[in-house]
Order: C-alpha cells, then structure tokens, then sequence
C-alpha cells in the first residue's frame, strides 16, 4: 500500500454503449442530464470543501463501442481520477514498475495521462489546471 496520496477526486465516468444518441437522450430525457453538444457528455459542477470559491467538475460521458479511447481489451468502462501533482504521481509509479501509457496531453483544461490497473483496465489521471499542486499525503 502506498503512503502517498496524489487523488484527489473523481473526474470522470466514460462507457462504452452500442447506441451512443439513444443513451444520451434516455439520460436527457429521464434523468434531466444536460448534454452538452460539444463533447456528448454533461458536467456536474461542486465546491471544493476546504475551498468553497472553487469550483471542481466532473463529467460523465457515453462513448461509442467500438472507440479505442478505453485501451485495448473488452473494458465497458473508464474511470478519470483527478490528480495533484501528476508528474509526482507519475514518477512514484514508475518507481513501483508501472509506465504510463502514451504521451502526457497538456490540454487547455489541465494534464492528462493513462495507465492500466492490474486486470488491464485504462485509468485516466487528470490533474485541472488552475489547481495549485500539492505533495502527496
């Protein structure tokens, strides 16, 4: 077990479904989830606890079945795990014999990298810009 503690939340849902419209709107319709067009998914907004004025967010998001997003192998789903300090979380992994997959995406709404939990299912970590980085617990 580590001593470390780098998650700090979850940042996402992702699953795969065959009919990625009929889940959306079922979600919309029934669920009053507000889907936004511009990635398919809705953002559920809360309050940082020992922050109230900010803001944190967490998106749920259908995919399409066949999307290779998920990594290789039959995985339905993708959990996103926000992060402080991903290059400390990343280094500290390596150090346990674990490589991340792919390169490190630095997006316009914070960092990004995946790796696989031991049944090979992809794990996304995300650290939000406009966090400030903290060590690990």
């Amino acid at each position: 077990m580590t001593d470390k503690s780098y998650i700090t939340g979850i940042g996402g849902v992702f699953f795969k479904c065959p009919d990625i419209d009929k889940t959306r709107n079922w979600y919309r319709d029934m669920l009053g989830f507000n889907i936004d067009d511009s990635y398919g998914g809705t953002t559920f907004e809360w309050h940082d606890k020992q922050k109230p004025e900010r803001v944190g967010r967490t998106i749920w998001s259908p995919f399409k079945h066949d999307t290779e997003y998920f990594g290789p192998g039959n995985a339905e789903f993708m959990i996103n795990y926000r992060v402080s300090n991903l290059d400390d979380l990343l280094a500290d992994l390596k150090t346990k014999g674990i490589e991340h997959i792919g390169d490190i995406e630095d997006e316009e709404y914070g960092r990004f990298a995946w790796i696989n939990d031991p049944d090979g299912r992809r794990i996304e970590l995300w650290e939000p810009k406009g966090e400030p980085l903290r060590e690990a617990d």
